[in-house]
């Protein structure tokens, strides 16, 4: 066992969690056994709540039916059967085999067929090796719930893709919602039925690897469900977090995902937990080529760019590790602890070194360490020998763990207004002192509000220190690495700075078309790319602002428009399908007189010509020199359909690749973190003597764009704005260039 956390008990109440994170879940109604949220969509016809389904009697049935109930030995229906059985018992569920020869399995009256069940049931669990002819019967018995275990469907390819999507239109008309197929038997494990405080709820779509988080309880951390997905014929994550992030016992979700079913599912979900504040921790695989090569083989699912998943999960407060381990411990740290009444974190030690290195690697992942003001290390020097720091990180030298002076450091530090989180790091077992420390922190943990995280490096973890003091405290979070701890304490208090200030996008999402919209329908041209000029008028109907320029296409027309647009000009070669025109020389800049443009629409139009391309004229442009060079697109994720992107502009941006994505809608808030984002965001504040950029008029911008993504949808395939200028403060931002391809 890697790492293992025990975190402060917080109130087992919704009303509790809604008040942190200070908005109440959207309102919700049943509907064919699911409950789902009222039906606004926004303007392309998308819901804008997520779907709860009722699964309370998939959980918690009140009869079930086995289909290929077995109990002759060696036959692996066996073995699920007797498991079976002994979970029926424990949730109280009247259990009813059904096998065509069997007139009893296990002493249970056996039926041969789901027409002949004795009363309607809940949930039937199909092990059999093709469910799809079981749909008609499931469908006329009024099942509510199904389970598909076996294998051979989207996993194995087109073929298996097309049998499990008959199989999901079967369930679809009969009413009933499946499980599976390819999942296993994890949703009905034994869970502990003795442990107390809020639980981790887990997803997974491989059941192996939700494992470490099962095994959480044999450390006294609650678990209350288990959901093992599958292929997601049917039953997908995102009902799952719709489901547990509705009920009052779940403290935190966890999940294993290798593929999503749905962009927009999942975001409706992961934004339902976010209004209950309700903290999501996700492994999600394939973050390289092969590792969502592997994902697709096993669940076949679109893992979709990677990119866009990270920012999407970021986007709604889904909170993404890398590891197992990290999964477990960082679930368990925010299903049970406190909200901060401070963000200062104080690392205290009985060694300078212990303390420097893990502040010095709490300090690089972002932990706020702030310095102990004058009277607070007064105090502390009380009991501190005067020469040992006790800024922050807090050495204490050793010996004033092993008297009284322990715990009155410990209080101290907790009392201070500006510390939210104490971490003790404990390299290694050096009883009594250790013994003690461990012991003094367990009980000043049971007297504040504040989190007490300890770090238990010792690898043999067999120490009674360890076993029965700090994993016998249900207010001490304790962990066994470095990594795992400031991990879990850096998502607790983003966690709950998202929480507190969350405002669902989708309640601001457009519900009709804008003027906007009506105008740039009529500028798109199904299939095809637009010039420059005609993606412009598209750029001027949603409001963000080109430079003066005219369309020509004669020397003496240039002449004429560079007259009117004003010295000094751009000109461009345009037509659609030219997309890279700096390349070809079909761009000249900085032109001042009316030779020079007469001179060069010849040479443009001569390029052109050699180079095979039709144009529809030349671009006289206003010249726009002093700014920003920055990207904005849109493009179609396979996932999370239109995402907007920002980043560093201009002809490096194929090499930079300094870019951040949002999927829609988003709000400014949101348009203003991408910024942050960017390695080359301090370009924007002024740099070797610049002004700062107008970021206002950047973010307007970008939020146009978005408008723009969400009103004309699948019509607009992509969009690049490259470069945009952003000007100084106060001038505003001018795209300067742009591509349309349309649908």
């Amino acid at each position: 066992m890697l790492g293992s956390t025990h975190g402060t008990l917080t109130t087992n109440s919704r009303h509790a969690r809604v008040a942190a994170c200070g908005r109440p879940p959207g309102p919700t109604v049943h509907v064919h056994g699911r409950t789902a949220a009222d039906e606004d969509v926004d303007v392309s016809g998308r819901p804008l709540h997520s779907a709860v389904p009722d699964l309370d009697r998939f959980f918690r049935p009140e009869s079930v039916a086995v289909v290929g109930a077995s109990d002759a030995e060696g036959r692996p229906n066996t073995g699920i059967t007797r498991q079976l059985i002994a979970w029926a018992e424990r949730v109280g569920a009247r259990l009813h085999p059904v096998h065509p020869s069997r007139p009893a399995v296990f002493g249970l009256p056996c039926v041969p067929s789901v027409a002949d069940l004795p009363e309607p049931v809940d949930l039937a669990v199909l092990l059999v090796r093709d469910p799809l002819p079981l749909m008609e019967e499931l469908a006329s018995a009024k099942v509510k719930f199904a389970v598909a275990f076996a294998s051979g469907f989207a996993e194995t390819g087109a073929e298996g893709a097309a049998a499990q999507a008959r199989l999901s239109a079967a369930a679809r008309r009969g009413g009933l919602r499946l499980l599976g197929p390819n999942t296993n038997l994890n949703a009905f494990e034994e869970f502990r039925e003795d442990l107390e405080g809020p639980a981790i709820a887990l997803i997974t779509q491989s059941g192996h690897q939700g494992r470490p988080v099962f095994t959480l309880q044999e450390l006294g951390i609650r678990l209350s469900h288990w959901a093992p997905t599958g292929n997601e014929a049917d039953l997908e994550t995102a009902d799952f977090i719709s489901y547990f992030a509705s009920r009052p016992e779940v403290g935190a979700i966890a999940m294993y995902v290798e593929g999503l079913k749905d962009g927009r599912s999942f975001l409706l979900a992961a934004d339902h937990a976010a209004r209950a504040g309700v903290p999501v921790v996700a492994v999600k695989v394939g973050r390289t080529e092969t590792g969502a090569r592997t994902a697709a083989s096993h669940t076949g699912k679109l893992t979709g760019s990677d990119a866009v998943v990270d920012a999407a999960m970021r986007q709604f407060g889904v909170i993404r590790v890398d590891g197992l381990d990290e999964l477990q411990d960082t679930a368990a740290l925010l299903a049970r602890a406190r909200p901060p009444l401070a963000e200062g974190v104080v690392v205290y030690s009985i060694s300078g070194g212990t303390g420097a290195h893990f502040a010095d690697l709490a300090t690089a992942a972002g932990l706020p360490l702030p310095t102990l003001g004058a009277e607070k290390q007064a105090e502390l020097h009380q009991w501190i020998p005067g020469e040992l720091s006790v800024a922050n990180p807090v050495d204490n030298g050793g010996h004033p763990v092993g008297d009284w002076r322990g715990r009155k450091i410990i209080d101290a530090i907790l009392a201070d207004p500006s510390v939210g989180v104490l971490i003790c790091p404990i390299t290694g077992p050096f009883p009594p002192m250790s013994d003690k420390l461990a012991q003094d922190l367990v009980d000043a943990a049971e007297h504040t509000d504040k989190l007490v995280c300890v770090v238990w490096g010792s690898p043999v973890g067999t120490e009674p220190a360890y076993r029965t003091t700090l994993l016998g405290s249900s207010r001490v979070a304790t962990f066994r690495t470095f990594a795992n701890c400031i991990t879990a304490v850096r998502a607790y208090l983003e966690h709950h700075r998202f929480t507190a200030g969350y405002r669902s996008p989708f309640d601001d999402a457009p519900r009709t078309p804008s003027p906007s919209a009506r105008k740039a329908q009529a500028l798109l041209r199904p299939g095809e790319q637009l010039s420059e000029h005609a993606a412009k008028q598209l750029l001027r109907a949603y409001g963000i602002r080109v430079p003066r320029e005219q369309l020509v296409t004669s020397a003496a027309a240039a002449v004429r428009a560079a007259g009117l647009v004003g010295y000094p000009v751009a000109m461009k070669a345009s037509a659609p399908q030219l997309a890279h025109k700096t390349e070809l020389g079909l761009v000249r800049l900085g032109l001042t007189s009316a030779s020079q443009v007469r001179d060069t629409y010849r040479d443009l139009t001569d390029i052109a010509r050699y180079e095979g391309v039709e144009l529809d004229g030349v671009l006289v442009c206003q010249m726009v020199e002093r700014g920003v060079e920055m990207v904005v697109g849109v493009t179609h994720d396979s996932l999370f359909g239109p995402t907007v992107t920002v980043g560093i502009g201009g002809v490096l941006v194929e090499v930079l690749r300094d870019t951040a994505v949002r999927v829609p809608p988003f709000g400014e808030d949101q348009a203003r973190a991408m910024l942050t984002e960017l390695r080359g965001h301090a370009l924007l504040d002024g740099v070797r003597g610049l002004p700062p950029c107008d970021v206002d008029a950047l973010v307007e911008v970008v939020l146009r764009v978005q408008r723009m993504a969400l009103e004309l949808g699948d019509d607009l395939a992509e969009l690049d704005v490259n470069p945009l200028m952003v000007l100084p403060r106060g001038q505003g931002a001018v795209a300067l260039d742009a591509l349309a391809v349309c649908r």
